[in-house]
């Protein structure tokens, strides 16, 4: 019965899906269709260094025990780093949908997406939230993080633990690069809640990762508070390799098609 009145529904106010553009057969809170909201392919580079997930484009950036530079020199304060698919196509779509459409109903189907990805082998005792900014969430309505970290709590049990404050407004990460982005954040949060964050294993949720800036912040600043151990779980990770280059028979082949 509720799906026909679905389907009356979207006869009677036609609408259309806010990814892909095609017109929607039900009437629901998510105006997107099933196609572009199913899962997205596992994030999984053939070349990534083992601690922070960094995907590369061959080995060479890893040593011999798998690391990048920058984990290998213990500049990494988070000891793993898992995401649910790559910041890019239908995913990045209604992440943008939900953090500045202000299509919260999204952040249940996250939840699943996220029960689905989440490191089974691992235990947690609680799931941290990186935190925005009090002016960021008056103006926005919400902490999209925090929503995350919710609803993956109803999937896995895990409690969430808002253990972390940001002293300071920043200005938004997009558009910095990984040094820009480091001195932006560098100092800004702070430990809440000390007594339940000392000897705890903690898993920092966010929906993006992308120079990882952020979430080493957040990591940092939870280790020093006395976290015994601190890995970070995000919805979907940037990206940042170069595209290949075109050989020249590729090439070739291009400019005659």
């Amino acid at each position: 019965m509720l799906r026909a009145g679905e389907h009356f529904l979207a006869l009677l106010l036609p609408d259309e899906c806010r990814v892909c553009g095609r017109p929607l057969e039900t009437f629901s809170s998510v105006p997107v269709c099933p196609a572009c909201l199913a899962p997205p392919e596992p994030f999984s580079p053939e070349y990534a260094c083992l601690r922070c997930r960094t995907p590369f484009l061959n080995p060479r950036p890893l040593n011999e025990d798998g690391l990048c530079r920058l984990c290998a020199a213990g500049a990494t304060a988070f000891d793993a780093a898992w995401t649910c698919g790559a910041y890019e196509g239908r995913l990045r779509d209604l992440i943008h949908l939900f953090k500045y459409g202000r299509m919260i109903p999204l952040a249940r189907l996250f939840g699943r997406m996220m029960a689905r990805a989440y490191p089974r082998d691992q235990r947690f005792d609680f799931l941290v939230p990186v935190p925005v900014h009090w002016r960021r969430r008056f103006g926005r309505g919400f902490d999209q993080s925090l929503l995350l970290a919710r609803e993956l709590s109803r999937h896995t049990g895990i409690p969430v633990l808002a253990a972390l404050r940001r002293k300071r407004h920043t200005a938004a990460q997009a558009g910095l690069t990984r040094r820009q982005r480091r001195d932006n954040i560098r100092g800004c949060f702070e430990v809440k809640e000390p007594t339940r964050v000392r000897g705890a294993r903690l898993l920092l949720i966010d929906d993006v990762l992308t120079t990882g800036a952020t979430a080493n912040a957040a990591a940092d600043t939870l280790r020093r508070g006395g976290a015994a151990g601190v890995a970070v779980f995000t919805l979907a990770r940037a990206d940042r390799r170069p595209a290949p280059l075109l050989t020249a028979d590729s090439s070739r082949e291009v400019s005659q098609a």
